[in-house]
């Protein structure tokens, strides 16, 4: 039977040490890291992730700058309060919550926050960076996964991993972290053939597809790490990932639980994210 990571527990570590960081952050340099928030509409789910960053803002000592938009917001309106941020000197991350409503294009929104400030590391010169190896900010779920395995004790050198997704958000840079912690990898999709083989190959799975327990438990290599990123609402309310949990726990030696795995690691990272980008503009100020 698989050992649960447990990410709650993972996650309340972190602020903690979080807590502390911030702290000497803060008696050191005058003032605490902030987070700007950009929350545009009134959809339930985005405004409840917004709260939980919030509420976690204010248990480690992060300021939250909270901004709200109509749901009919323009594009110009949006650019407008992303430039008011990029040059706020009291915030050192921001946060466009995703996903936007329909008029509005996300892509070049994303693109306007510095890249110094992308708190959620999806600019382009973050993700080339990290491509590199020269990262600096890094999405936020793909560092929860790797820090899941790390705490665990999973060995990742020399490992075969299988990431499945392909996504800008997670599939992608995951698999570059991966790389960065040598191990050899693979990346699955929706085009792959005989991805039950591939996926019974990996000493590592992370699974990202976005699509309720499409990777059967039976597929899992015996004793495997596996991450489940997916979070899948089903029709009778419950919530599932992108594994079959059940038969798969049966089979790997470590395996995260759909809700309480990747999510909370999400979290705390943007935090983590936050400070570092504060860190590294007072380290800036002091080499001008």
């Amino acid at each position: 039977m698989a050992q649960i990571i447990d990410g709650k527990a993972r996650a309340k570590e972190l602020r903690k040490s979080l807590k502390e960081r911030v702290a000497s952050f803060a008696e050191q340099n005058g003032r605490a890291p902030g987070l700007g928030v950009i929350l545009v509409g009134a959809d339930p789910a985005s405004a409840v992730y917004v709260r939980n960053k919030e509420r976690a803002c204010e248990k480690t000592g992060i300021r939250s700058f909270h901004h709200e938009l109509p749901q009919d917001a323009t594009q110009q309106q949006v650019e407008d309060l992303i430039d008011q941020l990029n040059g706020d000197p009291d915030v050192h991350g921001i946060l466009l919550q995703l996903p936007l409503p329909a008029q509005l294009d996300a892509q070049p929104l994303i693109f306007r926050i510095r890249p110094d400030k992308d708190a959620d590391g999806f600019h382009p010169v973050n993700a080339g960076r990290l491509s590199v190896g020269q990262p600096t900010f890094v999405p936020c779920t793909p560092l929860g996964c790797i820090d899941l395995l790390r705490w665990s004790g999973v060995t990742l050198q020399g490992a075969d991993a299988v990431v499945v997704g392909r996504s800008n958000i997670v599939g992608k840079p995951v698999a570059q972290l991966l790389l960065a912690e040598g191990a050899t990898v693979t990346i699955c999709h929706s085009k792959t053939r005989d991805l039950a083989e591939k996926v019974g190959t990996a000493d590592v799975l992370i699974a990202a597809v976005g699509r309720p327990e499409m990777i059967r438990g039976d597929w899992i290599r015996p004793g495997a790490a596996v991450i489940d990123v997916g979070i899948n609402r089903l029709e009778d309310g419950s919530i599932v990932g992108d594994v079959e949990f059940e038969t798969a726990s049966a089979r790997a030696g470590y395996i995260t639980p759909v809700p309480g795995g990747v999510g909370p690691m999400t979290v705390a990272k943007l935090l983590e994210n936050t400070l570092e980008g504060a860190i590294r503009f007072e380290q800036q100020k002091l080499q001008a």
